[in-house]
């Protein structure tokens, strides 16, 4: 190779590598159809949430967004999934909380940690209820108490799944109480609906959202608000019920751990822009969903104060075993 061939063959490879950053720098995302991934069955208030969010996120994107559902194991397959995904973007989970914090500390192996992701926002806090169908001789929420106390181990508890919300809920009002209902898990609030309606569970662990939407057939005793709800204003929550009990499923986006920082940043701001748009606003009021937005380093730092919060409470009583 002659002096002047080598001199040419570095320029070209110099000025390749000065392009690079600007070249990815401008790469298009999303330049495929975006997963929205969601751990329960198709029908709860989680799935709800997703659906209405991925309407308005593709707008912000410009580019398709997927709900897919991957029930089983109280949200964590779908979690995993997401954690074990290409981090790029194209991919990303709705969460819940309790479960994003309670799942990797109940489990063995668990398939994720609190590391394993990327934060976008939290959307949504929906606070747990404990309904029963509208004809049970379950009166009230002092009712429920009453007839626990008189036939232990004899009302059955429907929730979606060990360490989800409502079975913390459980846990909780369990050991208040000093009372014991029998633990139903379900895939999802919509099969746990069904049986609800169908009377083969005494009390669901339904959230107030999903309660409110489809109140034919259903009557609400108690919400783990730290406030009554506007969607259940006659609604007592456990506090006014004597019990130091709060519980909600927060639900927000999330991303595997290594997305390129500038997806990061495009999908924190598309989705700003969705939770501040008053159309979703509207849509979600109508769907009788409670926003509640954070941005990701604000929700990642109140997730951290969860999980030493939950970690004390494994201490005292793991509830896998409640």
């Amino acid at each position: 190779m002659t002096q002047l061939l080598r001199r040419r063959v570095v320029l070209s490879l110099t000025t390749f590598m000065l392009a690079a950053p600007a070249l990815a720098q401008t790469r298009r995302y999303p330049d495929r159809p975006v997963e929205l991934i969601v751990g329960f069955a198709a029908g709860g208030g989680t799935d709800v949430t997703a659906r209405t969010f991925a309407r308005f996120l593709e707008r912000e994107l410009g580019g398709a967004v997927v709900v897919n559902n991957r029930p089983g194991a109280s949200g964590e397959i779908g979690l995993a999934y997401v954690a074990r995904s290409r981090p790029d973007g194209h991919v990303m989970g709705i969460t819940n909380m309790p479960g994003l914090v309670s799942l990797p500390i109940e489990r063995r192996a668990p398939q994720f940690t609190l590391n394993d992701f990327e934060y976008v926002a939290n959307l949504v806090a929906d606070p747990s209820a404990f309904s029963v169908h509208a004809a049970s001789p379950i009166r009230d929420f002092a009712d429920l108490v009453a007839r626990a106390r008189q036939a232990p181990e004899t009302i059955s508890f429907g929730s979606t799944g060990v360490g989800t919300d409502e079975h913390l809920a459980l846990v909780l009002f369990q050991a208040a109480t000093g009372v014991k209902l029998v633990h139903v898990p379900f895939p999802g609030a919509g099969p746990m609906r069904t049986a609800m309606l169908g009377r083969q569970v005494d009390v669901g662990g339904l959230n107030v959202g999903e309660v409110a939407a489809t109140p034919s057939g259903l009557r609400m005793l108690v919400q783990g608000g730290t406030t009554r709800s506007a969607f259940a204003p006659d609604v007592p929550t456990f506090r006014e019920a004597g019990l130091d009990v709060a519980m909600s499923s927060e639900r927000g986006i999330v991303l595997a751990k290594g997305t390129p920082e500038d997806v990061v940043a495009r999908l924190r701001e598309a989705t700003a822009k969705v939770a501040h748009d008053p159309t979703f606003q509207e849509q979600c009021r109508a769907q009788f969903t409670e926003l509640d937005y954070l941005d990701g380093p604000a929700w990642r730092a109140r997730l951290a104060e969860a999980d030493t919060r939950f970690r004390q409470m494994w201490q005292r009583q793991p509830w896998a075993e409640a």
